[in-house]
Protein backbone atom coordinates (compact mmCIF):
# COMPACT_ATOMS: atom_id res chain seq x y z
CA UNK A 1 0.00 0.00 0.00
CA UNK A 2 1.18 3.48 -0.93
CA UNK A 3 2.65 5.04 2.09
CA UNK A 4 2.77 9.40 2.01
CA UNK A 5 6.10 9.06 4.93
CA UNK A 6 8.26 6.48 2.63
CA UNK A 7 7.14 8.44 -0.59
CA UNK A 8 8.78 11.47 1.23
CA UNK A 9 11.71 9.53 2.05
CA UNK A 10 12.76 8.49 -1.11
CA UNK A 11 11.91 11.91 -2.58
CA UNK A 12 13.79 14.07 0.48
CA UNK A 13 15.32 11.61 2.93
CA UNK A 14 16.64 8.42 2.56
CA UNK A 15 14.28 5.54 1.21
CA UNK A 16 15.62 1.89 2.07
CA UNK A 17 14.56 -1.00 0.10
CA UNK A 18 15.12 -4.63 -0.02
CA UNK A 19 16.41 -5.33 -3.42
CA UNK A 20 17.41 -8.99 -3.40
CA UNK A 21 14.41 -10.59 -5.64
CA UNK A 22 16.79 -9.42 -8.36
CA UNK A 23 19.13 -11.54 -10.10
CA UNK A 24 22.93 -11.23 -9.83
CA UNK A 25 25.55 -12.83 -11.90
CA UNK A 26 29.55 -12.56 -12.03
CA UNK A 27 31.37 -12.82 -14.78
CA UNK A 28 35.34 -13.30 -14.64
CA UNK A 29 38.31 -14.08 -16.73
CA UNK A 30 40.96 -12.13 -18.89
CA UNK A 31 38.60 -12.31 -21.88
CA UNK A 32 34.73 -10.63 -20.10
CA UNK A 33 34.38 -7.34 -21.84
CA UNK A 34 35.13 -8.66 -25.04
CA UNK A 35 33.24 -11.21 -24.88
CA UNK A 36 30.59 -9.20 -23.60
CA UNK A 37 30.90 -6.61 -26.37
CA UNK A 38 29.84 -8.76 -29.58
CA UNK A 39 26.78 -9.95 -26.80
CA UNK A 40 25.43 -6.65 -25.14
CA UNK A 41 23.89 -3.43 -26.60
CA UNK A 42 26.42 -1.07 -25.44
CA UNK A 43 29.91 -0.45 -24.79
CA UNK A 44 31.73 -2.96 -22.56
CA UNK A 45 34.95 -3.11 -23.83
CA UNK A 46 35.28 1.14 -22.80
CA UNK A 47 34.70 -0.01 -19.37
CA UNK A 48 37.59 0.31 -17.32
CA UNK A 49 37.74 -0.23 -13.20
CA UNK A 50 34.94 1.15 -10.85
CA UNK A 51 32.86 1.95 -13.88
CA UNK A 52 29.49 0.42 -15.24
CA UNK A 53 26.39 0.94 -18.13
CA UNK A 54 22.88 0.22 -18.96
CA UNK A 55 22.60 -2.23 -21.67
CA UNK A 56 20.80 -5.10 -23.06
CA UNK A 57 20.67 -8.50 -24.35
CA UNK A 58 19.02 -8.84 -27.34
CA UNK A 59 18.09 -11.29 -30.11
CA UNK A 60 19.12 -11.65 -33.69
CA UNK A 61 15.58 -10.35 -34.34
CA UNK A 62 16.95 -7.08 -32.52
CA UNK A 63 14.20 -8.33 -29.96
CA UNK A 64 14.82 -7.91 -25.70
CA UNK A 65 15.79 -10.98 -23.93
CA UNK A 66 16.81 -8.24 -20.93
CA UNK A 67 17.81 -5.10 -20.09
CA UNK A 68 20.86 -4.91 -17.30
CA UNK A 69 23.34 -2.97 -15.25
CA UNK A 70 26.77 -4.25 -16.54
CA UNK A 71 29.45 -2.96 -13.86
CA UNK A 72 33.27 -3.62 -13.90
CA UNK A 73 35.00 -4.15 -10.63
CA UNK A 74 38.48 -4.34 -11.51
CA UNK A 75 38.61 -8.12 -11.78
CA UNK A 76 35.32 -9.02 -12.70
CA UNK A 77 31.86 -7.52 -13.99
CA UNK A 78 28.53 -7.79 -12.11
CA UNK A 79 25.61 -8.18 -13.95
CA UNK A 80 22.63 -7.18 -11.98
CA UNK A 81 19.23 -7.61 -13.46
CA UNK A 82 15.42 -8.40 -13.01
CA UNK A 83 15.10 -12.26 -11.10
CA UNK A 84 12.73 -13.25 -13.73
CA UNK A 85 15.25 -13.05 -16.56
CA UNK A 86 18.34 -14.40 -14.41
CA UNK A 87 18.37 -18.10 -15.29
CA UNK A 88 17.66 -17.48 -19.11
CA UNK A 89 20.46 -14.75 -19.50
CA UNK A 90 23.02 -16.64 -17.21
CA UNK A 91 22.58 -19.94 -19.51
CA UNK A 92 22.58 -17.45 -22.56
CA UNK A 93 25.86 -16.04 -21.60
CA UNK A 94 27.40 -19.03 -20.67
CA UNK A 95 26.01 -21.44 -24.11
CA UNK A 96 28.47 -19.09 -26.21
CA UNK A 97 32.04 -18.86 -24.27
CA UNK A 98 33.75 -21.33 -26.49
CA UNK A 99 37.55 -20.37 -26.31
CA UNK A 100 36.93 -17.35 -24.35
CA UNK A 101 38.59 -17.03 -20.96
CA UNK A 102 35.32 -15.97 -19.20
CA UNK A 103 33.23 -18.01 -16.94
CA UNK A 104 29.83 -17.04 -15.46
CA UNK A 105 29.04 -17.44 -11.96
CA UNK A 106 25.14 -16.88 -10.62
CA UNK A 107 25.56 -15.21 -7.35
CA UNK A 108 22.40 -14.12 -6.91
CA UNK A 109 21.90 -16.12 -3.73
CA UNK A 110 25.40 -15.49 -2.00
CA UNK A 111 25.06 -11.64 -2.55
CA UNK A 112 22.18 -9.28 -0.58
CA UNK A 113 21.15 -5.75 -2.52
CA UNK A 114 19.82 -3.13 -0.70
CA UNK A 115 19.18 0.47 -2.43
CA UNK A 116 18.97 3.76 -0.12
CA UNK A 117 17.13 6.35 -2.51
CA UNK A 118 16.73 10.01 -1.78
CA UNK A 119 18.13 13.48 -1.20
CA UNK A 120 19.74 12.59 2.08
CA UNK A 121 21.35 8.87 0.62
CA UNK A 122 24.66 9.92 0.32
CA UNK A 123 24.83 10.99 3.92
CA UNK A 124 23.30 8.35 4.52
CA UNK A 125 25.45 5.78 2.83
CA UNK A 126 28.64 7.31 4.31
CA UNK A 127 27.55 7.17 8.17
CA UNK A 128 26.94 3.49 7.10
CA UNK A 129 30.29 2.67 6.06
CA UNK A 130 31.90 4.36 8.45
CA UNK A 131 29.77 2.17 10.68
CA UNK A 132 29.97 -1.29 9.42
CA UNK A 133 33.68 -0.74 7.69
CA UNK A 134 35.23 1.30 10.81
CA UNK A 135 37.21 3.14 8.30
CA UNK A 136 36.69 6.08 10.50
CA UNK A 137 38.79 9.02 8.18
CA UNK A 138 39.25 6.81 5.82
CA UNK A 139 36.05 6.24 4.61
CA UNK A 140 34.78 8.31 1.95
CA UNK A 141 32.75 11.41 2.77
CA UNK A 142 29.18 12.36 2.05
CA UNK A 143 30.41 14.49 -1.02
CA UNK A 144 32.69 12.12 -2.72
CA UNK A 145 29.84 9.78 -2.45
CA UNK A 146 27.62 12.25 -4.43
CA UNK A 147 30.25 12.78 -6.52
CA UNK A 148 30.28 9.33 -8.08
CA UNK A 149 28.96 8.78 -11.76
CA UNK A 150 25.94 7.37 -12.30
CA UNK A 151 27.18 3.40 -12.42
CA UNK A 152 30.21 4.33 -10.67
CA UNK A 153 30.91 1.62 -8.33
CA UNK A 154 33.95 1.28 -5.23
CA UNK A 155 34.40 -1.91 -3.27
CA UNK A 156 35.55 -2.31 0.53
CA UNK A 157 36.46 -5.41 2.26
CA UNK A 158 33.92 -6.72 4.93
CA UNK A 159 35.00 -9.62 7.08
CA UNK A 160 36.88 -11.02 4.45
CA UNK A 161 33.91 -11.16 1.60
CA UNK A 162 33.64 -7.55 -0.93
CA UNK A 163 30.69 -4.97 -0.53
CA UNK A 164 30.64 -3.06 -3.31
CA UNK A 165 28.45 0.62 -3.78
CA UNK A 166 27.34 1.28 -6.66
CA UNK A 167 25.70 4.57 -8.35
CA UNK A 168 22.29 3.82 -8.95
CA UNK A 169 19.13 5.69 -10.53
CA UNK A 170 16.86 2.74 -11.13
CA UNK A 171 13.78 3.88 -9.63
CA UNK A 172 14.05 7.26 -11.14
CA UNK A 173 15.37 8.50 -8.20
CA UNK A 174 18.87 9.24 -7.43
CA UNK A 175 20.82 7.10 -5.20
CA UNK A 176 23.09 4.27 -4.59
CA UNK A 177 22.96 0.24 -3.81
CA UNK A 178 24.96 -1.58 -1.68
CA UNK A 179 25.78 -5.26 -2.89
CA UNK A 180 27.27 -7.79 -0.22
CA UNK A 181 26.98 -11.26 1.25
CA UNK A 182 23.75 -12.68 2.29
CA UNK A 183 25.36 -13.39 5.53
CA UNK A 184 26.15 -9.67 6.53
CA UNK A 185 22.70 -8.04 5.38
CA UNK A 186 21.27 -7.55 8.32
CA UNK A 187 24.03 -5.87 9.54
CA UNK A 188 24.27 -3.53 6.72
CA UNK A 189 20.51 -2.72 6.82
CA UNK A 190 21.00 -2.13 11.08
CA UNK A 191 23.69 0.69 10.14
CA UNK A 192 21.60 2.50 7.23
CA UNK A 193 18.78 2.23 9.30
CA UNK A 194 21.02 3.92 12.48
CA UNK A 195 22.17 6.34 10.11
CA UNK A 196 18.74 7.36 8.94
CA UNK A 197 17.43 5.51 6.45
CA UNK A 198 13.86 4.14 6.34
CA UNK A 199 12.31 1.45 4.67
CA UNK A 200 10.60 1.66 1.57
CA UNK A 201 7.86 -0.99 -0.02
CA UNK A 202 7.36 -2.04 -3.36
CA UNK A 203 3.82 -0.25 -3.76
CA UNK A 204 5.21 3.20 -2.89
CA UNK A 205 8.53 2.60 -4.74
CA UNK A 206 6.70 1.95 -8.11
CA UNK A 207 5.15 5.25 -7.41
CA UNK A 208 8.41 7.08 -8.08
CA UNK A 209 9.45 4.51 -10.65
CA UNK A 210 6.32 5.65 -13.06
CA UNK A 211 6.46 8.82 -12.33
CA UNK A 212 9.80 9.00 -13.95
CA UNK A 213 8.68 6.71 -16.71
CA UNK A 214 11.25 4.38 -16.62
CA UNK A 215 10.27 0.71 -18.12
CA UNK A 216 10.27 -1.99 -16.13
CA UNK A 217 11.29 -6.11 -18.03
CA UNK A 218 8.95 -7.63 -17.68
CA UNK A 219 6.32 -5.46 -17.42
CA UNK A 220 6.49 -2.58 -19.59
CA UNK A 221 8.84 -4.45 -21.87
CA UNK A 222 8.92 -8.12 -22.39
CA UNK A 223 10.72 -10.49 -25.24
CA UNK A 224 8.19 -8.80 -28.11
CA UNK A 225 9.77 -5.53 -27.13
CA UNK A 226 12.57 -3.22 -29.52
CA UNK A 227 14.74 -1.19 -27.35
CA UNK A 228 13.35 1.49 -29.43
CA UNK A 229 9.94 1.33 -28.74
CA UNK A 230 10.94 1.25 -24.87
CA UNK A 231 12.59 4.43 -25.65
CA UNK A 232 15.71 3.09 -23.88
CA UNK A 233 18.13 3.41 -26.70
CA UNK A 234 20.03 6.49 -25.15
CA UNK A 235 21.17 5.36 -22.32
CA UNK A 236 21.13 1.02 -23.05
CA UNK A 237 22.57 1.36 -26.94
CA UNK A 238 25.89 2.31 -28.29
CA UNK A 239 26.36 3.86 -31.68
CA UNK A 240 30.28 3.57 -31.88
CA UNK A 241 30.87 -0.05 -30.85
CA UNK A 242 31.43 -3.15 -33.12
CA UNK A 243 29.21 -5.61 -33.68
CA UNK A 244 26.62 -7.36 -31.28
CA UNK A 245 23.57 -9.51 -31.70
CA UNK A 246 20.42 -8.14 -32.88
CA UNK A 247 22.97 -4.79 -33.76
CA UNK A 248 21.57 -5.51 -37.53
CA UNK A 249 17.49 -4.76 -36.88
CA UNK A 250 18.53 -1.57 -34.28
CA UNK A 251 20.99 -0.15 -37.08
CA UNK A 252 18.03 -1.05 -40.33
CA UNK A 253 15.64 1.20 -38.32
CA UNK A 254 17.75 3.80 -37.16
CA UNK A 255 19.32 5.05 -40.31
CA UNK A 256 16.35 3.12 -42.99
CA UNK A 257 13.82 3.80 -41.23
CA UNK A 258 15.07 6.57 -39.55
CA UNK A 259 13.53 5.73 -36.05
CA UNK A 260 10.56 4.94 -36.98
CA UNK A 261 9.38 2.09 -34.88
CA UNK A 262 5.46 1.12 -35.08
CA UNK A 263 5.14 1.73 -31.48
CA UNK A 264 6.13 3.39 -28.70
CA UNK A 265 6.11 4.08 -25.08
CA UNK A 266 4.12 6.97 -23.67
CA UNK A 267 2.36 9.03 -20.96
CA UNK A 268 -1.19 9.10 -20.00
CA UNK A 269 -2.37 11.73 -17.99
CA UNK A 270 -5.97 11.12 -16.67
CA UNK A 271 -8.50 13.50 -15.11
CA UNK A 272 -7.36 14.30 -11.00
CA UNK A 273 -11.21 12.71 -9.70
CA UNK A 274 -10.23 9.80 -12.54
CA UNK A 275 -9.21 6.28 -12.02
CA UNK A 276 -6.13 4.48 -12.06
CA UNK A 277 -6.40 2.23 -15.10
CA UNK A 278 -5.18 -1.50 -15.19
CA UNK A 279 -1.87 -3.47 -16.63
CA UNK A 280 -3.55 -4.28 -19.77
CA UNK A 281 -6.32 -1.95 -20.44
CA UNK A 282 -7.02 -0.54 -24.10
CA UNK A 283 -5.68 2.65 -24.91
CA UNK A 284 -8.33 3.85 -28.09
CA UNK A 285 -8.56 6.55 -30.76
CA UNK A 286 -12.25 6.91 -31.40
CA UNK A 287 -13.26 2.93 -32.40
CA UNK A 288 -9.58 2.24 -33.12
CA UNK A 289 -7.39 0.45 -31.09
CA UNK A 290 -4.21 2.27 -30.87
CA UNK A 291 -2.29 1.03 -27.64
CA UNK A 292 -1.96 -0.61 -24.19
CA UNK A 293 -1.54 0.36 -20.77
CA UNK A 294 1.57 -1.59 -19.23
CA UNK A 295 1.93 0.22 -15.70
CA UNK A 296 -0.29 2.77 -13.34
CA UNK A 297 -0.54 4.56 -10.17
CA UNK A 298 -2.01 7.62 -8.52
CA UNK A 299 0.87 10.53 -9.07
CA UNK A 300 1.70 12.06 -5.30
CA UNK A 301 3.40 14.16 -7.12
CA UNK A 302 0.85 15.27 -9.31
CA UNK A 303 -2.32 14.38 -8.03
CA UNK A 304 -3.70 12.51 -10.72
CA UNK A 305 -3.68 8.76 -12.28
CA UNK A 306 -1.20 8.32 -14.63
CA UNK A 307 0.05 5.36 -16.53
CA UNK A 308 2.72 4.57 -18.99
CA UNK A 309 1.91 1.65 -22.00
CA UNK A 310 2.30 2.03 -26.07
CA UNK A 311 0.60 3.59 -28.43
CA UNK A 312 0.86 3.46 -32.38
CA UNK A 313 3.32 5.98 -33.41
CA UNK A 314 0.69 8.19 -35.11
CA UNK A 315 -0.80 9.23 -31.82
CA UNK A 316 2.32 9.27 -29.40
CA UNK A 317 2.53 13.02 -29.75
CA UNK A 318 2.28 15.19 -26.22
CA UNK A 319 -1.28 16.15 -25.95
CA UNK A 320 -3.03 13.47 -28.23
CA UNK A 321 -6.19 12.73 -26.66
CA UNK A 322 -7.06 9.35 -25.79
CA UNK A 323 -9.63 7.14 -24.67
CA UNK A 324 -8.64 4.40 -22.24
CA UNK A 325 -11.06 1.53 -21.39
CA UNK A 326 -11.07 0.53 -17.94
CA UNK A 327 -13.36 -1.95 -16.37
CA UNK A 328 -15.55 -1.26 -19.48
CA UNK A 329 -15.71 2.27 -18.38
CA UNK A 330 -14.10 4.64 -20.75
CA UNK A 331 -12.35 7.46 -19.52
CA UNK A 332 -10.06 10.29 -21.49
CA UNK A 333 -6.84 10.98 -21.13
CA UNK A 334 -3.56 12.48 -22.65
CA UNK A 335 -0.55 11.65 -24.03
CA UNK A 336 2.14 12.56 -22.35
CA UNK A 337 6.02 12.66 -22.25
CA UNK A 338 8.10 11.09 -20.27
CA UNK A 339 9.14 11.53 -17.74
CA UNK A 340 6.16 12.99 -15.93
CA UNK A 341 5.93 16.92 -15.10
CA UNK A 342 8.64 17.75 -17.55
CA UNK A 343 11.29 16.21 -15.34
CA UNK A 344 10.68 18.29 -12.39
CA UNK A 345 9.28 15.64 -9.96
CA UNK A 346 13.04 15.38 -8.42
CA UNK A 347 15.05 18.41 -9.79
CA UNK A 348 18.19 19.80 -8.55
CA UNK A 349 16.48 21.32 -5.56
CA UNK A 350 14.56 18.24 -4.54
CA UNK A 351 10.75 17.70 -4.66
CA UNK A 352 9.12 20.29 -5.83
CA UNK A 353 6.20 22.26 -3.53
CA UNK A 354 3.64 20.65 -5.76
CA UNK A 355 4.80 17.10 -4.83
CA UNK A 356 4.39 17.64 -1.07
CA UNK A 357 1.15 19.55 -1.14
CA UNK A 358 -0.45 16.03 -2.70
CA UNK A 359 0.98 13.95 0.63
Amino acid sequence: MFSPEQYRALREGAGLMDRSDRGRLLLTGEDRRTYLQGLLTNDIAALTAGTGCYAALLTPQGRMIADMRVLELGDAIAIDLEGCVRETVRDRLDQFIFSEDAQVIDITDARAQLGVYGRSAAAVVAQALRTITQLEDRAPSSAEIEAMSLHANARWDLDGSPMVLVRSDDLGVAGFEVFADSQRAEVIRQALHAAGASDVDRETAEVCRIEAGRPLFGVDMDEDTIPLEAGIEDRAISLTKGCYVGQEIIIRVLHRGHGRVAKRLAGFTFDPHGNVPARGDVVRSGERQIGVVTSATQSAALGRPIAIGYVHRDFAEPSTAVVVVSGGKEQTASVTSLPFGDGRIDGPEGPSLQILSHL
